[in-house]
């Protein structure tokens, strides 16, 4: 057994390396070592929640972005993207097309400071009166703590903030010098002590990574022990500084979300549309890996193609809502089936 079979054998019986195995273990991927690893992942994701897939129904609320990350395609000074808003009752539109597909969780996103607080919570209370016992997940930035904590008291569950990199220097190559890796870390641990079941994640293959900077992305995943953890490829966006960028790979990605399973086997991993791009069965291969939430698009039609954060984004088909017998068939071929639950977090 070499040295990287026996770091993923440590791993998968202590859930636990220090950040120079974790980079000993990237550094010897193979094929060989990804399948062992993909299904030791399945091993522990069935024993915690068995064969079951989450669904999430996401609504792109806002292309609008305050924010000016290198990465993505609806940064501020894209003048290019076309911006939209919706509006409250079309957001609840949605969730009322979400409730009739059986999905029971409706994720809000949208751009950095495209909403107002407050109307945030208006939304929110809105849905929750309507749907007590669903689950509403925001994604919606950065914001200070006290806008935190009114959304919490206005009944959303959980909160969705990728941290892009755990690694500072890495931090500044991907963001514009006036946002801070510090203040990141700390709005993800404001919104864990506020009691929100908080997400993070990364991106896999951007600009400046190394196994170095991932090995320190998984050490942060097994300290700070979030809910769910989001990671999918990086794809570039043609009016983005990182344009002439490579993408980051599939396999590398399925990799990682098998080694945050075995990290975390009660975390709420998504097979992400990022991976359906790259790849036309990338979300079943994502399940293979370990993945166990899958995030269809309530979005009205019109305005899916305006939320481009990348190119060549699938917008329809099976990543359509609408298409719920497609997305059961897809989860169906991996030997999984789709459930009508909140699907909290297990995460002890």
């Amino acid at each position: 057994m070499n040295e990287a079979s026996e770091l993923l054998e440590k791993l998968r019986a202590r859930r636990t390396l220090d950040i120079g195995e974790y980079e000993a273990l990237l550094n010897g991927y193979s094929r060989e070592l990804a399948e062992k690893a993909a299904h030791a992942a399945r091993e522990k994701r069935d024993a915690v929640f068995g064969r079951q897939v989450y669904v999430r129904g996401l609504i792109e609320i806002s292309s609008v972005c305050r924010n000016d990350c290198l990465y993505c395609g609806i940064r501020r000074s894209n003048h290019k993207c076309e911006r939209y808003t919706l509006t409250d009752d079309e957001i609840i539109d949605c969730c009322d097309k979400g409730y009739s597909y059986g999905y029971r969780t409706f994720v809000l996103q949208s751009g950095e400071g495209a909403l107002a607080t407050a109307r945030v919570c208006g939304i929110v209370s809105r849905i929750k009166q309507k749907y007590p016992d669903y689950a509403v997940t925001l994604s919606l930035g950065e914001l200070p703590f006290e806008d935190y904590k009114r959304l919490k008291e206005a009944g959303a569950d959980r909160y969705l903030l990728r941290h892009e990199t755990a690694d500072r220097e890495h931090y500044r190559l991907l963001h514009p010098p006036e946002m801070s890796f510090d203040y990141r870390m700390t709005c993800l641990r404001e919104l864990k002590r506020l009691g929100f079941q908080t997400g993070c994640g990364f991106m896999v293959g951007s600009p400046g990574q190394s196994a170095k900077t991932l090995a320190k992305d998984l050490k942060f995943v097994e300290e700070f022990r979030p809910a769910m953890c989001g990671i999918g490829p990086f794809i570039p966006h043609k009016d983005t500084p990182f344009a002439k960028e490579p993408a980051g790979t599939l396999e590398q990605t399925l990799f990682l979300l098998s080694l945050l399973r075995l990290i975390s086997p009660g975390i709420l991993l998504p097979a992400t549309t990022a991976l359906g791009t790259i790849a036309p069965n990338g979300r079943e291969l994502g399940l293979e890996a370990g993945a166990n939430v899958v995030m269809p698009n309530l979005s009205p039609t019109g305005v899916r193609k305006k939320y481009s954060l990348y190119d060549n984004k699938i917008c329809t088909g099976e990543e359509a809502a609408e298409c719920v017998g497609c997305l059961e068939k897809r989860v169906a071929s991996v030997g999984m089936r789709i459930v009508t639950d909140r699907g909290d977090t297990k995460v002890k």
